[in-house]
């Protein structure tokens, strides 16, 4: 048995939230000991297996800043998790043998001096997510880019969520001595066996069964192109004929968090959209859906449309995949390695015409849909499935323990020979 620390920045509801929690209940699983850290757990806005006792959730440094005055959000995020580390190695009893942490490298020289063996999850370098700005912020990304290159060499072990990320990772960082290794997210689908066999077909008081919709599912951030979706619905019903276009709706389902405060911009901006388009009645939005919710839609949709681009990975595909429907994705980044285009979904521009012939395509023509998803599951079970994702993780654990072991063993040999 290993002990596991994870060290994660905020756990709410979100891929990279979904993949720490995933794959600390892997790892727990494979019978190793296993708690998470973090500064913000909020139990009425997360995945339940961090509320049902699956996982120990300790929660430190809450009362931190994420912003100073709606600015330096990663400065922020820095000394958040800083002092996370700098809790678990003063002031938490449990001796880990092994910490994985993700989103902030920074952490990692500190974590050292709690273990040496540490794995970090890069989900993307942080260094191309902060946004452009004033040349006061330029300077102030420079030792932040700085620190997050030098500290992400510190790990023993560099894992990324895709191809496209490790690609990324490699050119961005040209010092970066440790090579990156590939691994994809997947869901548990044990658990959602479950849920997508006992799902019915009421949710929100809405009776999803009476009617034919597209689906899409990401957080209400910009960055995820969500109007995409709403815009190529609009254009798709003047191609339809009245009978489909009557019986066909478009529902909108995103992590919403108050605290976020792009969030409720972006709810807002996209219900505006929806008016000024004059589609109300055609479009249904939804807020934070449970997994179980989240798979009941999933389950009863045509097809999911994901719309952002270049997006590091994505989950949502994944989900879709596992309950057997086909999805309409930009083709760039991490969906061009899940989707395989015109045998188990489309892949298209980030256009609202792209995004209409696309759907068109499957709402016209049930057998094609059909057989993407049927070809959609098979793919999912072949490369994605919690097991082999189990068998991976758990196999660099016993990487890092072999490692030292071995390690350590030359150098009493050496100390004998001299």
């Amino acid at each position: 048995m290993v002990i596991v620390t994870f060290v994660h920045l905020d756990l709410g509801i979100g891929g990279a939230e979904r993949l720490v929690v995933d794959a600390a209940v892997a790892l727990k699983q494979k019978n190793h000991r296993v708690n998470i850290i973090t500064s913000h757990h909020d139990k009425s806005h997360c995945f339940p297996e961090t509320v049902n006792g699956t996982i120990p959730i300790t929660v430190i440094g809450d009362w931190l800043p994420r912003t100073l005055f709606g600015k330096f959000s990663a400065l922020c995020s820095y000394i958040r998790m800083i002092y996370i580390s700098l809790y678990l190695i003063f002031f938490n009893n449990l001796k880990p043998d092994v910490v994985i942490c993700d989103q902030v490298s920074v952490c990692i020289p500190i974590l050292r001096l709690k273990t040496q063996k540490t794995i970090y999850y890069c989900h993307f370098p942080d260094l191309l997510l902060s946004k452009s700005g004033t040349t006061l912020k330029q300077l102030y990304r420079i030792p932040l880019n700085y620190l997050e290159e030098k500290t992400t060499n510190m790990a023993n072990i560099v894992l990324v969520n895709s191809e496209f990320t490790k690609y990324t990772l490699k050119s961005t960082f040209k010092n970066l001595i440790i090579s990156p290794k590939v691994l994809y997210p997947s869901i548990n689908n044990q658990q959602l066996d479950q849920i997508y066999h006992s799902c019915d077909t009421e949710l929100y008081d809405v009776k999803i069964n009476e009617f034919k919709y597209f689906l899409s599912i990401n957080r209400y951030e910009r960055k995820k192109n969500i109007s995409i979706a709403i815009e190529a619905f609009t254009l798709l019903l003047d191609k339809l004929n009245s009978n489909l276009r009557s019986s066909l709706k478009l529902i909108i389902a995103g992590g919403y968090d108050l605290i976020v405060e792009e969030n409720i911009e972006y709810f807002k901006e996209l219900k505006q959209l929806v008016e000024n388009l004059k589609i109300n009645e055609k479009v249904i939005f939804l807020k934070s859906p449970t997994e179980a919710e989240k798979i009941k839609l999933i389950k009863n949709c045509e097809a999911v449309l994901y719309t952002p681009d270049n997006e590091h990975f994505g989950i949502v595909p994944l989900e879709a995949m596992f309950c057997k429907k086909a999805v309409i994705a930009v083709n760039s980044g991490g969906p061009k390695e899940t989707i395989i285009h015109g045998k188990t979904g489309l892949l298209c521009s980030a256009s609202k015409e792209s995004f209409c012939n696309a759907m068109f395509d499957l709402i016209t023509n049930d057998e094609f849909r059909n057989k993407l998803g049927e070809a959609a599951k098979e793919r999912f079970e072949n490369i994605f499935s919690y097991p082999n994702f189990k068998e991976y993780l758990s196999g660099c654990l016993i990487e890092i323990i072999l490692s030292f072991t071995c390690n350590s063993l030359q150098k009493k040999k050496k100390k004998k020979k001299e």
